[in-house]
């Protein structure tokens, strides 16, 4: 069978497969960038702070994923569970530093005119400082997005969902007849994905933020 006859044949799987995937890394991403830019509001006004947030968040990084969810595992059993929090924990740290990095890069003069008019501490970062930051925040958010597409195909270690199952699958029965077809079709609709995400994130930009601020 090839690729093409095979992508037939299990169309239907791939599909489920791919909306699995896509679901788990949009759900991961929401949790990662709600919880990040908490931590980076709190954080970016104290270097010690700031020093804290990026040296955990980094140091989650580096842990290696199958490590991570391994560890998950016997804690909180296979399946959505340790998918869900390896993934949102591998995501806060672009969402963490350009949160902070955009807080940092607000000009001081506009925040002081704010304070002139009499703004409170809370507006002034609803209504100027977060609005300005948010740009290199988006970015964060993209980058995250797009790791997250990778390191969720290991989650069916732990049978979570998505594509990583097919890849699995693949690697698992290598020398059979459609074990490249399979581990394929799983990469491909990873990529494909992840591209059709980033695409949507140039378009969130172009409608979220200012020419001015764009350019």
């Amino acid at each position: 069978m090839n690729f093409w006859d095979y992508l037939v044949a299990r169309h239907q799987q791939l599909l489920a497969d791919a909306f699995q995937h896509a679901s788990v890394v949009f759900q991961c991403t929401v949790l990662a960038t709600a919880i990040g830019m908490v931590i980076g509001v709190v954080t970016y006004r104290t270097e010690w702070a700031r020093n804290v947030a990026t040296n955990i968040t980094t140091s989650i990084l580096t842990i290696p994923s199958l490590a991570m969810i391994g560890v998950l595992i016997p804690i909180v059993g296979l399946g959505v569970p340790p998918t869900v929090i390896a993934l949102t924990l591998y995501g806060l740290l672009p969402v963490v530093r350009n949160t902070i990095v955009g807080l940092r890069g607000v000009d001081p003069a506009l925040i002081d005119a704010s304070k002139g008019i009499g703004m409170s501490r809370a507006a002034r970062l609803f209504k100027v400082e977060l609005p300005l930051a948010w740009p290199p925040i988006l970015t964060g958010i993209r980058v995250a997005t797009q790791m997250l597409f990778g390191i969720a195909a290991i989650a069916a270690y732990a049978s979570g969902p998505g594509l990583g199952n097919e890849i699995f699958r693949g690697i698992a029965s290598l020398g059979s007849a459609n074990a490249l077809n399979q581990v394929l079709a799983g990469t491909l609709g990873i990529i494909i994905l992840a591209l059709l995400f980033d695409a949507a994130y140039v378009l969130i930009g172009r409608l979220t933020i200012p020419r001015g601020i764009r350019v």
